[in-house]
């Protein structure tokens, strides 16, 4: 009886931090859209603020909000980058002689803070049940209170305010396609659309031949993840349509199964512009010349793990 109150409480405080954070990204996408209103020498102030504002108001409150409400938010929010019409504003990049001597004083110590949120996140997946978005968050607050100790005069909290303002406009209204390709997996598991799929391959893999429905399963995996832009949103969707019916109704072990068809959907991940924030995002940040520069890069890297993959998974299934 202990045991389960301490999970109940130990699930509503998961679900009341992991919503903390939702109203933290929320409030900093807001923070953009004002910010963007009052900027003159934005030549879109007006669409730009209305979608930070509106994304910003459906990630801090969509928990709260009527449905209706938070999916008529989504809808103004998706009309701005329609018309493009949201622009980046007035942004104070700094300059490259206080970047040298910002690393002058720091040096590799830099890579600490960095560090944080990456063990946080693995120490938060071994240890508890709480969220990974939970680890992320309380990792950059740790890294944000240590590059706050190296540097106090230029490290302040309004600094990390303005830069994060500024990533989120460089970044734009790509920012939105990971949360919208998750919620259209959903739609399409809840659709059936595992069962056409299923429907298809049953016409093309003979049943009981595993190693052509793993060999099936993986590509499949990698490439609707290629379509979808998240692993996450392809994986409910192929292995309700091929990953059960053709691989693991045979006795195939689910455990290396469903680990290893995840990662071939990260093949995927790395060959499509779909995947904004892997392949788009470092585009824009680094302002690479050719859009595409990233992905040409992972290709053949993708193409190797997805053999090296699919082999696994035929020997040890």
């Amino acid at each position: 009886m202990a045991n389960l109150k301490f999970i109940q409480i130990n699930e509503v405080l998961g679900n009341n931090l992991l919503n903390m954070v939702w109203v933290i990204v929320g409030l900093i996408a807001i923070y953009a859209g004002l910010k963007n209103l009052l900027d003159q020498e934005n030549p879109s102030r007006y669409g730009t603020a209305l979608f930070w504002c509106s994304f910003g108001v459906v990630c801090a409150f969509g928990t709260w909000l009527p449905a209706k409400v938070s999916g008529a938010l989504v809808i103004i929010m998706c009309l701005p980058p329609i018309l493009k019409k949201v622009k980046v504003g007035k942004v104070d990049t700094p300059s490259k002689e206080h970047t040298i001597e910002q690393y002058k004083k720091v040096g590799m110590k830099i890579f600490f803070p960095a560090v944080c949120v990456g063990i946080f996140s693995l120490v938060f997946a071994f240890f508890s049940n709480l969220s990974s978005m939970v680890a992320v968050t309380l990792g950059v607050i740790v890294a944000m209170i240590i590059l706050m100790l190296y540097n106090p005069s230029e490290n302040k909290p309004v600094v990390f305010l303005k830069e994060s303002e500024r990533f989120l406009s460089i970044m734009g209204p790509l920012c939105m396609l990971p949360q919208l390709l998750g919620c259209l997996g959903g739609v399409f598991t809840a659709a059936g659309v595992g069962d056409v799929v299923a429907g298809i391959v049953e016409k093309i893999v003979p049943k009981g031949n595993v190693n052509i429905g793993i060999i099936v399963f993986a590509v499949g995996m990698a490439l609707f993840t290629m379509i979808m832009g998240n692993a996450f949103a392809a994986i409910t969707v192929i292995t309700v349509g091929i990953g059960g019916p053709f691989v693991l109704a045979y006795g195939a072990d689910p455990v290396v199964i469903g680990m290893l068809a995840l990662t071939c959907g990260y093949c995927g991940t790395l060959c499509t512009p779909m995947a904004a924030n892997f392949n788009i995002v470092p585009v824009a940040i680094l302002n690479m010349k050719d859009r595409w520069g990233v992905i040409k890069k992972q290709i053949i890297v993708a193409l190797i793990m997805l053999v090296f993959q699919i082999s696994y998974m035929i020997i040890f299934k």
